[in-house]
Parts: C-alpha cells; sequence; structure tokens
C-alpha cells in the first residue's frame, strides 16, 4: 500500500476501507456519524437508541440479567454474546476479524477481543490505567510543563491531617481522589462537616489531589497523539453542575463549541499546553486519542490542568462533527491511521495551524439531560431519535428520524438521541438522552439561556412514568438498571 501523505489521501483510505471496524459501547453517542466517514464501520451497542432503524447499529436481540458495575463489564458481556459474536464471524475475513475500539475496556476485555481475532485500537489497558489516574496526570503535566492548579498529593487519615498537609492552600479546598467521574469522586471541602461526608472515600486512598479552590470556568479540549506529532482540536466549555441536567454537584452536562470560547490569549495557551501534554504522552509509550479539561482562573486568566481522559469522551460528539473535521478529517480519524498498519506522514503543525483558525470552529452545543430527582419509576413514554424543534413559544415537537446531529440545520432545531426508553427505570442519575444543536447554550455569563432551559423542559416533558409502589422492587430496579452503581456510561 502506498504511503500516506495528505488529508486526501486519508480520506480515500477510509473510504475504500475493507477491514470490520467497531465501536463497541454502551451507546453509538461518542462517535455519533463517524461511519459515514470509514467503510466498513459498525457501531455495537447494548442500547438500541434507535428503535432498529439505524443500520450500521448493532444491538443483540435476546437480553440476559446481569448487574453491571462498570461500562467496561457491558462490553465484556457483549463481546461474549453470541449474537455479537455471530455477527462479528460473519464479517470476519480469515484470522482477522478487524479492528475493535471502545470507550472503556480492560485486560479481560483484551483476552476476548485475542480470542475473537480483534485488533484493539487501543494502547494496552494497563497503560491507559496508568495514565487515566489523576494523581499521575499532575506529575505528567508538571514534567511537560503543564502546570495543575497548586496543589499537594498526599495520603489523608482525618481532618487535621488535611489541613497540615494542605496549610499553604487555603481553609476553601478541593479533594480528588485517583480514578472516577469527576461528578462522583471530586470534594469540595471548606469545613470539617464537608469533610466527614466523604471522609471514608478519601482515606481509602493511598494518595488524593488536594487543590486550592479557585474561581474557574471548566473547559475540555481533544487531541490525537501520532507518531507525526499531536493534533489538536478546538477548546470547548463545559457545562458543569446544573441543577436542571444532574443531580451531581460537579458533574458534566454537556460542552459548547464556538470560535470565541475564552479569551484568544486563553485558547492559545490551551492548545500549547495539550500539544506538550500529547507530546509526553507519546514519551510514556501512551498515542491515539485523549482529552484534557482545563480548568481557566476567571480573576486572572491563568490556565490550570484539570485532569486527563485517555479515550475517547463526551465531547468526541461535537468534535467530530465540527467545520475543521469536515473540511478536513474528523480527528477520531486520525486515532485509527495510528492504530492501523499504513504507513503515513503528515504535516501536523500545518494541520494544527489550520484548525486553530477561528473560521474553521461553527457553533455547536450539547446537554447530556440526567434524571435529577430522588424517585424511582418504570417510563412508560420516551421521545424519539432525531430531529425536534422548537416553536417560537418554546414548545416542542418531533420532525422526523435521523442518526447524525448535522440534520439539525439551525438554532430552532436539535438531534436529540435517547438513551432511556419506554420499558426502563428512571432513577437519580439515569442519562435520559442527549440534546445536540447549533449555537450557544449558555451566556456569557455562562448561565443556561432561555432556549437551553426551553429544550431541557421540553425534552423532559416527552418522557411519562409509572411509580413503583414496593420500595423493594425500587431498589432492585435501580441495581440492576445500567448505570444504576453510579458509572458513567457516556
Amino acid at each position: 500500500m502506498n504511503k500516506i501523505n495528505n488529508i486526501a489521501d486519508v480520506r480515500r483510505h477510509f473510504r475504500n476501507n475493507k477491514e470490520p471496524v467497531y465501536f463497541i459501547s454502551a451507546t453509538n453517542f461518542n462517535l455519533l456519524g463517524i461511519g459515514d466517514w470509514v467503510g466498513g464501520f459498525r457501531h455495537i451497542n447494548y442500547i438500541d437508541c434507535f428503535d432498529g432503524q439505524q443500520r450500521n447499529v448493532f444491538v443483540p436481540k435476546e437480553k440476559f440479567p446481569r448487574d453491571f458495575e462498570s461500562i467496561e463489564d457491558i462490553n465484556n458481556y457483549l463481546l461474549e454474546h453470541k449474537e455479537v459474536i455471530d455477527f462479528i464471524q460473519s464479517r470476519a475475513s480469515g484470522d482477522s476479524a478487524g479492528v475493535a475500539a471502545f470507550l472503556m475496556f480492560d485486560e479481560y476485555t483484551e483476552e476476548i477481543c485475542h480470542q475473537l481475532g480483534l485488533r484493539v485500537a487501543f494502547p494496552p489497558a494497563a497503560l491507559r490505567s496508568r495514565m487515566d489516574n489523576k494523581i499521575e496526570t499532575v506529575r505528567i503535566g508538571n514534567k511537560a510543563g503543564v502546570p495543575s492548579v497548586p496543589n499537594v498529593l498526599a495520603k489523608v487519615g482525618s481532618y487535621q491531617e488535611l489541613l497540615e498537609v494542605s496549610r499553604e492552600l487555603g481553609d476553601d479546598l478541593v479533594v480528588q481522589t485517583a480514578y472516577g467521574d469527576s461528578g462522583h469522586t471530586t470534594f469540595f471541602i471548606a469545613s470539617e462537616d464537608d469533610y466527614y461526608k466523604h471522609a471514608e472515600e478519601i482515606e481509602a486512598e493511598p494518595e488524593v489531589k488536594i487543590m486550592k479552590r479557585i474561581n474557574c470556568r471548566g473547559s475540555a479540549i481533544e487531541a490525537c497523539a501520532t507518531r507525526c506529532g499531536t493534533v489538536v482540536g478546538p477548546l470547548m466549555t463545559e457545562l458543569v453542575g446544573f441543577k436542571s441536567l444532574t443531580p451531581y454537584k460537579g458533574g458534566w452536562c454537556g460542552n459548547e463549541m464556538f470560535a470565541g470560547a475564552f479569551s484568544q490569549e486563553v485558547r492559545d495557551k490551551a492548545r500549547e499546553y495539550t500539544f506538550k501534554f500529547g507530546e509526553a504522552l507519546r514519551e510514556e509509550g501512551y498515542r491515539g486519542y485523549f482529552e484534557l479539561d482545563f480548568l481557566i482562573d476567571m480573576d486572572n486568566g491563568e490556565v490550570f490542568l484539570g485532569e486527563l481522559n485517555p479515550r475517547v469522551t463526551g465531547a468526541s460528539s461535537l468534535t467530530n462533527v465540527a467545520a475543521f473535521a469536515h473540511s478536513d478529517i474528523p480527528l477520531f480519524l486520525f486515532h485509527l491511521l495510528e492504530f492501523s498498519e499504513v504507513d503515513f506522514e503528515l504535516d501536523i503543525e500545518e494541520i494544527n495551524e489550520r484548525w486553530s483558525h477561528p473560521d474553521s470552529v461553527d457553533s455547536w452545543s450539547q446537554l447530556v439531560i440526567k434524571h435529577t430527582d430522588e424517585s424511582v419509576d418504570l417510563l412508560t413514554q420516551a421521545p424519539r431519535t432525531g430531529v425536534w424543534t422548537m416553536a417560537e413559544d418554546g414548545k416542542i415537537g418531533y420532525d422526523h428520524y435521523s442518526y447524525h446531529p448535522h440534520s439539525a440545520e439551525n438554532d430552532r432545531e436539535a438531534f436529540f438521541l435517547r438513551i432511556s426508553g419506554a420499558g426502563d427505570f428512571r432513577y437519580e442519575g439515569a442519562d435520559l438522552g442527549i440534546l445536540i444543536t447549533r449555537g450557544r447554550l449558555m451566556d456569557d455569563d455562562f448561565q443556561l439561556t432561555e432556549r437551553a432551559r426551553a429544550w431541557i423542559e421540553g425534552i423532559r416533558g416527552e418522557y411519562a412514568g409509572q411509580p413503583l409502589q414496593d420500595p423493594a422492587v425500587e431498589e432492585v430496579a435501580v441495581t440492576h438498571a445500567i448505570g444504576g452503581s453510579n458509572f458513567k456510561i457516556l
């Protein structure tokens, strides 16, 4: 095969691809639309968001009762499901069954893939796990010249110990454990009472990250570490902790992508830091897709490293549909290229320069809508996946089926991907669905706009549920529900 030297070569390579490529996860949310770019691409999912209408999404018909404790459990269940195995084998060529990509996977996933003849398009799970450690992220950042919020890394056994090791950070602290979703494993501690709410989790850790609390805004940026260098996407704002979207304080609940996100100085600094961090990851042996959270200090404009996600993420759905992705290629294709057996040499500096230009970034926003009440019920009605429209009075209505956010043509339309459907249990923290639309959904003060609130209210109004009378049934329902153990499935 000829060496790939430019973006046109990459486009042609993937358009003509014959090797099966799979994204295996609870849903296809993270890589919406990638199948338009890659021949032979299929999603293998546990949840059918499309009522069987989407041809490149395979969902096994028969479901076996199982308590999942992580998204890795879901993926391993899928890979061992007879219908999935038969589907993969039906598309295999000889001993090669194709390429598998995941949101999350572990060593057992790797074993199953080896048995099935699937090549995992990610660094080894053990390396990913080490990179995913928030403590390790601080150390890699320090080495690369990417600063974190003033912090100390320490073992904490009591509130007094916490105060002692963090004496120079002040009285208002943020404590993070090494692993886990920030909505569940970031603790805001300004008093002894605050500490004791989370003491058991903090004291169980061999080491925690203790930060000075700053007046900051969250942001996200995705990138891909390739053999030619690190490709860097645009800086996005984050929606965090909105009570109308999530029950978790500090919990991620959406993103905005627009050319004017923060100042030019902040955007340039975040891109510079991301490139440096990507090069440091390459030195650690990690390659491929990753995302960095940055904390922007609103008092002085300083840019601080928040955390690393060595994977595709919830923000990937925006990164891969933006203008720069469609004028060149989606960021995820750089990832697939890196894990292909194709020789390539691309001018990463030229690509990064082009992607940094404001004209390359059109405006998109997404809302991750969770059930925020403490109630538990059985859903009897849910909105369909597709394009919804909003009238002048803020009322919404279903317009037509689609699988792609681009089907929403203006800011009065939105693409909705349903996660929880009729027959599912609705409980606190359950993912109801994701709404993606053009334009912004926060104002300049980082508050939800009237349009955002109307979309949230409208989508919630399309759900209906039947209360469960027996508390024991409620407990069983949440235990057996996807994500009921408070793990993130998106």
